[in-house]
This record gives structure tokens, C-alpha cells and sequence, in this order.
């Protein structure tokens, strides 16, 4: 697969975490001592990737309206392999997956004429991507943000209970009942994983979930990212164990 590419527009600036609160609040350390507080674009547990004195990276916004002009985008973890970077910021997946999609990069799900995103399906959800074309049916594409790694090498979803994630792999499932395609993209932010799970332990429910969606016919993928500190690359495809 051709590599996907985003870009931070400007150079992320250094920071050190204190603490991750209220989900979206986090207090860090800038270079010079200055302490402020960042934007968590992210409503997970964050296991392994917020620990107080952890090293961050931050983008700032020039924007007069925002409250906090600083958001936290990657962190560096050690998951058993040596340091990397981690993409923490949960709005960044959607993008680098429909600038894969514009550009046929995912072979699961290319060759589609049109795409449209946030289009409402099911009891009272919105689908992140409906792909159409002639000759096939709609093809219905979800997308998660994988950042979970509890042993070397091996990324993990969900990293807490997700009642919403489990919403909508039933809704994936009635998508494919009534005649349509289905796909749950999962978009790992970590270079080292090789292989995808299900963190059953955590969330046993959307275990099931997913269970019942494979065995109505919604395709699941996997793709891994590779993170620098100026970009974020949709990589390669992983397996699934």
C-alpha cells in the first residue's frame, strides 16, 4: 500500500506531563519552566501513555476563540522496545483515513466513485464514511484510534469500556442484514505493533459485539501508522490474532 501522509502544520514544541485529568485536561511543563494546561483530544483510559513526568508533544493553535490553544498530540512510551511515539489526538484518524480512501490506498475499501462522511444510519448514528459506486453495494466504514499496547508488539482496542463502540458494531451488523457492506477500520498509533487483538479482559462486551458483527459478514481491518514528530503515516496493513 502506498503510504498516507499528515502533516503537523507547524513544528510540535516539547513538554512534559504533570497530570491527565477530567479526560481532556492535561497540565504539562513547557521547556522554560512555563506550566499550562492542553487539550486531550482524547476520551479514553490512555494505559501506559499518561504517566506523570512522561515526555509530550504539543501543537498550538493561533486561533483568538480557543480557551486552550495547546493540544497534546503524541507522548513517548516504552512498551518493551525502546522509546517511540505514540499519537494520542482521536481526531486525527478520521482524516488520515479519507485521505487514504480519496486516494485508493486501502485496497479493502478502494475503488469507490463517491464518499461521504457523517451520514446517518441505524437508531440515531452517524457512520464515519458511506462509499458508493456503481455496480456495488454502499459500503459502510467505521474507523477506531488503537494507542493500547500492553505487551511488545501487540496493539489492543478498546482501552476502556465502550458502549458507543459496541453501538455501532451492531449497527455495522444490521448495515450488512439489509444488503450492504460493512467495514470496522481500526488505525493503530504506534510503529512497533505487528499484530492486532481485542482487549476482551477490558471490555468484554464489545468482545461479544464484535463477535456477533464478524459473524454477520462486517469485514474487520487493522492498519498501523508510523509517527514522527512532524507527520503521522498510514503505514501497512496488520494481522489480526
Amino acid at each position: 500500500m502506498t503510504k498516507t501522509t499528515m502533516r503537523f502544520p507547524v513544528p510540535l514544541i516539547p513538554a512534559t506531563l504533570t497530570r491527565r485529568y477530567k479526560r481532556f485536561l492535561a497540565d504539562v511543563v513547557l521547556p522554560d519552566g512555563t506550566e499550562i494546561t492542553a487539550h486531550v483530544a482524547n476520551p479514553g483510559a490512555m494505559t501506559g501513555l499518561a504517566a506523570p513526568g512522561s515526555r509530550v508533544w504539543l501543537s498550538k493553535s493561533d486561533s483568538k476563540t480557543r480557551k486552550l490553544p495547546y493540544s497534546w498530540e503524541l507522548v513517548e512510551a516504552d512498551f518493551g522496545n525502546g522509546i517511540e511515539l505514540v499519537g494520542v489526538n482521536t481526531g486525527h484518524p478520521n482524516a488520515l483515513v479519507g485521505e487514504a480512501i480519496a486516494e485508493n490506498k486501502i485496497p479493502e475499501i478502494a475503488g469507490y466513485e463517491s464518499t461521504r462522511r457523517e451520514v446517518k444510519y441505524g437508531k440515531n448514528s452517524r457512520v464515519d464514511f458511506l462509499l458508493e459506486g456503481a455496480g456495488k453495494p454502499p459500503c459502510y466504514v467505521e474507523v477506531k484510534n488503537v494507542h493500547l499496547m500492553r505487551k511488545p508488539g501487540l496493539a489492543e482496542f478498546p482501552d476502556s469500556v465502550t458502549v458507543r463502540g459496541a453501538k455501532h458494531l451492531a449497527e455495522l451488523a444490521d448495515v450488512v442484514k439489509g444488503g450492504g457492506c460493512a467495514v470496522m477500520l481500526y488505525l493503530i498509533q504506534m510503529t512497533s505493533a505487528k499484530k492486532f487483538t481485542l482487549a476482551r479482559d477490558i471490555d468484554p462486551a464489545y468482545g461479544k459485539a464484535f463477535d456477533l458483527a464478524r459473524a454477520a459478514g462486517v469485514e474487520a481491518i487493522a492498519y498501523r501508522c508510523a509517527i514522527a514528530r512532524d507527520a503521522i503515516v498510514v503505514s501497512e496493513a496488520v494481522p489480526f490474532v
